[in-house]
């Protein structure tokens, strides 16, 4: 697929300090930032990128307390008669710009996510939708950095052993009212414990580079109907984390199976409740 492998290639160039060149959007009827172009030709080539903001409301911190954990949220309602393939959450001025890719099962016209990512600098942050039709609709918002060391090589949080000893480890938590019949929208929260390595944090012990290691994939299942996969990046915070909305099928679990560039496999099945 091509966002994913958009994603998993701008990670290596990330750890080896590849960066993006500055540029402006084109006549997309969107509005532009530092570095822009570059990105676009990248994932999208020439497809036009329309204003998306009657369609997507795009929720970021002005200047995020934590840089290492920038919640980004979109909340997107399309008109009647279209369905969400993908969401894409992008920080133009990361070594990785492409932070995650959301695909969206089901023909669905409306979908809430929100994701959670290093932030290295400030930066123009955007959400792209892409329609089954083809359609691309974006929004944009400026996150300023609150200082300190930039997060894609801050080291990460916790001893070598404590990250190995819970490597993989999963929580999914139900938000908001309990759905209590099928085709009923539910919210939920996911985290996996999962070290993120972005490949560009210097070990002050070894004073080697700790090696890239990142989730590229995460599926979620509800019973055998796919909710969502995700792309990931060395964008995601470490313990890749994320809620997302999805409509009750009546099945009484859901999977959760992720995947690293060590091609190392975690999984986990959720209770969520009675089927209806």
């Amino acid at each position: 697929m091509r966002l994913s492998a958009q994603v998993i290639s701008a990670c290596h160039a990330a750890a080896a300090t590849a960066v993006f060149t500055a540029g402006v959007l084109g006549s997309s009827g969107a509005f532009a930032g530092p570095v822009w172009d570059g990105i676009k030709a990248e994932v999208y080539g020439s497809r036009a990128l329309l204003d998306g903001s009657a369609v997507i409301k795009f929720k970021a911190p002005y200047r995020p307390d934590d840089v290492m954990a920038v919640p980004l949220a979109a909340d997107v309602h399309l008109p009647k008669g279209q369905a969400i393939k993908s969401v894409s959450f992008i920080v133009d001025e990361n070594p990785s710009p492409v932070a995650a890719v959301f695909q969206v099962g089901g023909a669905r016209e409306h979908a809430a996510l929100t994701t959670y990512i290093r932030l290295n600098q400030q930066s123009d942050v955007r959400v792209v939708v892409e329609t089954t039709s083809g359609e691309l609709f974006m929004v944009e918002q400026l996150v300023k950095f609150a200082g300190g060391q930039a997060s894609c090589s801050a080291p990460p949080q916790g001893s070598p052993d404590e990250i190995a000893a819970n490597m993989g480890k999963m929580t999914l938590a139900l938000q908001g009212p309990r759905a209590v019949s099928s085709h009923s929208v539910q919210r939920a929260e996911f985290e996996l414990n999962h070290p993120n390595h972005t490949g560009m944090v210097l070990d002050q012990i070894t004073l080697f580079y700790v090696p890239l290691l990142m989730v590229e994939q995460i599926e979620v299942k509800q019973g055998d109907d796919v909710v969502l996969t995700m792309a990931g990046s060395i964008t995601m915070k470490q313990n890749p984390k994320f809620a997302f909305d999805f409509i009750t099928n009546g099945a009484t679990e859901m999977t959760v199976t992720a995947r690293d560039t060590s091609g190392a496999v975690f999984s986990r099945t959720f209770p969520i409740g009675p089927a209806t």
